[in-house]
């Protein structure tokens, strides 16, 4: 891990970025102080990130989990490319510092939760509220998904062009005694496959071509389905269960009764 973030090496990296930098007066110390602060808390925050992951892993709902701690150039690079958002924002002169980077950028730990079908989620959100201070909720959906749920327990909605779904929590913990803000993405499957496709897309294009994009949203469409039709296999199995469990508790009473009668018959033969 180095210590000193090298301008020259950062922009050879991420060629972009030092137009950016320029044209948004970004100061250059700004960012060298807030990389090697990060990086001298990383490991606290590897920690508290494998604690989080361990306690979303005793959910039953929960297939698997996934975590990362963001890498110090990669924050480095978010921080620059948010930065005209937050001039937007807070005016002019902002400049991203020691003392607001933790405030502003939310996933400095992240940490993915996938489950199987769609109607798991519920339980994984009530768990997430009872367990950590959220401070944040966005339903990330597709333009036409059904929010009727979403709208009921009064989460933000964000519509995506793009078709990316996830619910994402933010929580926050102090690791030191300054606050840190993770983000928690609940998500099933199929959402997490084509989320992953459609982020290596977008980070191995500045634009991605309009031939890749049009077939990420067929993509998108046929995902969508997929989970659609898991789900409901999964309503009929749960349907399926309940009605043989009915029958064999009906059989056994059946069962039962006409033991009861052919004893009876056997008491009457035995008197006559």
């Amino acid at each position: 891990m180095k210590n000193k973030l090298i301008k020259e090496e950062f922009f050879k990296k991420y060629p972009f970025t030092e137009k950016e930098v320029t044209k948004n007066k970004i100061i250059w110390s700004n960012l060298n102080d807030i990389y090697n602060d990060f990086n001298r808390y990383k490991d606290t925050y590897e920690t508290q990130c494998d604690f989080i992951s361990d306690i979303l892993r005793t959910h039953d709902k929960i297939h698997s989990v996934k975590s990362r701690v963001k890498d110090g150039e990669r924050l480095i690079e978010k921080i620059i490319r948010k930065t005209p958002s937050r001039k937007a924002k807070y005016g002019d002169e902002f400049q991203f510092t020691l003392h607001n980077y933790k405030e502003e950028i939310n996933d400095l730990i992240g940490i993915r939760a996938i489950h199987i079908f769609k109607q798991d989620w519920e339980d994984i959100h009530e768990f997430i509220l009872k367990t950590w201070k959220v401070i944040e909720i966005t339903a990330n959906v597709r333009e036409g998904d059904d929010t009727r749920r979403f709208e009921e327990l009064n989460i933000q909605i964000q519509s995506r062009k793009s078709g990316y779904r996830s619910v994402h929590y933010l929580i926050e913990f102090f690791p030191t005694n300054q606050r840190v803000i993770a983000e928690i993405q609940v998500r099933t499957i199929f959402e997490e496959g084509y989320g992953e496709i459609d982020h290596q897309l977008r980070y191995s294009h500045r634009e991605i071509p309009e031939v890749l994009a049009l077939n990420l949203l067929l993509f998108n469409r046929i995902s969508g389905s997929a989970d659609e039709m898991a789900s409901f296999i999964n309503l009929l199995n749960e349907n399926w269960c309940e009605m043989e469990d009915k029958y064999k508790r009906v059989i056994e009473y059946k069962n039962k009764e006409i033991e009861k009668l052919n004893n009876q018959i056997e008491s009457l033969k035995k008197y006559k």
